[in-house]
Parts: structure tokens; C-alpha cells; sequence
């Protein structure tokens, strides 16, 4: 069960990445917005007067602002990660010489178990191309 979850996430890495950023956004321009301009979030004509008292009580405005930053965070540090590996194994995937994909081939072994699993297809018929076993 527990490789399928973690099959599921390397799929869909982009994806959950994308929203999970979205979220950790919204906390932290809620907790922004509170502390930055509540003399104007706090009249009751205003449309974001939900940001003011959002569960009886604005300081739990201060646990969104920290929740949004950290949860934002987890996103970027998985698209970044995403990225970079991405972008090193089609760099490496683009070489016409097997010697050097022999030198990178544990590194790329490695990466491209955290990639989803066209990228280890990939690697698999460049590998055949260049009759590596």
C-alpha cells in the first residue's frame, strides 16, 4: 500500500507541488493582510472582514501566517527539487557518447527513482541505444 502512495506522489509531483503552494499563500495573505491592515479589514462592510475574526478570535491569524509559510515553503523546496533533478537528467539523457552516461549512470540510477516513471523509461531505451546492462 505504501508503494502506491509514494508511486501516486512521484507521478503527480508537479501537480501537488503547485497546490500545495496555493494554500500556504493564502494563509500567509491572510495572516498579512490581518496584521498589516487590520484597521481595515476589521469594518464589517469590508469584503475581507472573514480575515478579521476567522474562528471567534484574530489571533489565530498569527498560526495561519506561520502554517502559510511553512506549508508554502514545503512547496517550493518540492518544485525546486522537482526542477533540478528534472533538468539534470535530461542534460545527461541528450549526451551521443556511452562513456559518458557510464560515468553519470549511479547518479542517474538515483535520480530518476524520485522522478516520475517516464523519466526512468527514458533512461531505460537510452540505455538500450547504447547496449548498457
Amino acid at each position: 500500500m505504501a508503494g502506491r502512495i509514494v508511486g501516486f506522489l512521484q507521478e503527480y509531483i508537479l501537480g501537488l507541488s503547485i497546490l500545495t503552494m496555493i494554500p500556504g499563500l493564502f494563509f500567509i495573505l491572510m495572516g498579512i493582510m490581518y496584521y498589516g491592515f487590520r484597521n481595515v479589514i476589521s469594518q464589517p462592510t469590508s469584503p475581507f472582514h472573514f480575515i478579521y475574526q476567522p474562528f471567534g478570535n484574530g489571533d489565530f491569524n498569527a498560526y495561519f501566517l506561520v502554517a502559510g509559510l511553512i506549508i508554502f515553503g514545503i512547496g517550493i523546496y518540492y518544485l525546486y527539487s522537482y526542477l533540478t533533478k528534472r533538468r539534470f537528467v535530461l542534460d545527461e539523457l541528450k549526451t551521443d557518447k556511452r562513456s559518458e552516461l557510464l560515468k553519470k549512470r549511479n547518479k542517474l540510477e538515483t535520480t530518476v527513482k524520485h522522478l516520475p516513471r517516464k523519466y526512468q523509461q527514458m533512461l531505460s531505451e537510452k540505455e538500450e541505444e547504447f547496449n548498457i546492462k
